[in-house]
């Protein structure tokens, strides 16, 4: 196996919604088509630990996420697709780098500062309450996952930027102390990703519950669209189409020429119902066949399991070796 082009994880923390879906597994299928690159994707479950304690849920969101994955196109064949958990050789590089990270490093990190002022805000006497060394450490295990295979770019969030600048952090110390194995990953922040609006205006997110699932029934999604919050412009009003939730979601599923058009109608003056109702069938139109593939896969689990066995082979087949050279460069090797 070669080093990874690209190289993406995704936690399983609940059922996939739409926002995940134009976020982070669309441009990953793409990617995963292109024969010119060498595709790492990965269900990042040891990251689960950190805020689902829930065993049948991880399970549960494993398979959920592994089906959304393959049923909307992702070529398992072309890339590498794995499970994290499957890969040994990732949590003894955990150990490795940890041991070269300084902890002040950590105490940068914006998630533990954001759990640390929360509970400054609470009035809580120790600024560490609850909070767990999983939630500390985190950053270090996203660095093992992505120097474990060399990854030369990374797509992430604005919000992960940290974290990809500290795994370069890492790499450069332990290059600088041992011996130079670690490529410094590029970070790529794509600006044009969609970020979608749930069901309140807010960002789709679980954790605000305003979410549409990807692969709820066709009478469900329909009932959840039609949920959507409007303002109150009657069917004849012209209405603003760029603070419009229903627009903003329809964007992200349809091309420039029927954003454009559907623009047009907006500023003409287009009823909530009418526009709640055409969402529905293009999102639907789109969903109807992956839709029918992810119900195949989630009756038959051993189907996933299988292409998750064949994408941890192909991962073990570099992680193996490498992990080999990483032991010799820190002097645990034979003594033979």
């Amino acid at each position: 196996m070669k080093n990874a082009d690209f190289l993406t994880g995704i936690t399983p923390s609940g059922t996939p919604h739409l926002g995940n879906f134009v976020g982070a597994i669309r441009p990953a299928v793409a990617s995963s088509k292109d024969r010119d690159l060498t595709s790492y994707y990965f269900l990042a479950d040891y990251h689960s630990l950190i805020k689902n304690h829930d065993p049948k849920k991880r399970q549960s969101s494993t398979l959920q996420i592994a089906a959304a994955w393959i049923a909307l196109g992702l070529d398992h064949e072309n890339c590498v697709f794995y499970r994290q958990s499957d890969i040994p050789e990732i949590p003894e590089l955990t150990w490795i780098l940890t041991c070269l990270t300084a902890k002040g490093l950590m105490n940068r990190a914006h998630a533990y500062k954001a759990k640390v002022q929360e509970n400054e805000t609470a009035g809580n006497k120790d600024p560490d309450q609850a909070i767990t060394m999983g939630l500390f450490s985190y950053p270090i295990l996203m660095a093992a996952d992505i120097l474990m295979f060399n990854a030369a770019k990374v797509p992430v969030g604005k919000d992960q930027v940290q974290h990809l600048e500290m795994t370069r952090d890492i790499a450069a110390r332990f290059n600088h102390v041992y011996e130079k194995l670690f490529v410094l990953p590029e970070v790529v922040v794509d600006e044009n990703t969609a970020v979608l609006s749930g069901l309140d205006g807010r960002k789709m997110s679980k954790s605000y519950d305003n979410y549409i699932p990807l692969f709820d029934t066709e009478k469900r999604l329909r009932k959840m669209i039609m949920k959507i919050q409007t303002n109150s412009l009657g069917p004849d009003e012209p209405k603003d189409p760029d603070t419009c939730t229903l627009f903003s979601i329809y964007r992200a599923f349809a091309t420039r020429e029927q954003t454009a058009a559907m623009a047009e109608r907006y500023r003409a003056g287009i009823a909530w119902g009418v526009m709640k109702q055409e969402l529905f069938e293009y999102i639907n139109t789109i969903l109807a066949e992956p839709r029918q593939r992810y119900d195949e896969l989630i009756k038959n689990p051993k189907e996933i399991e299988d292409i998750l066995a064949k994408g941890a082979h192909k991962a073990r087949q570099y992680s193996m070796p490498f992990l080999e050279k990483i032991r010799a460069a820190i002097g645990i090797r034979s003594l033979g």
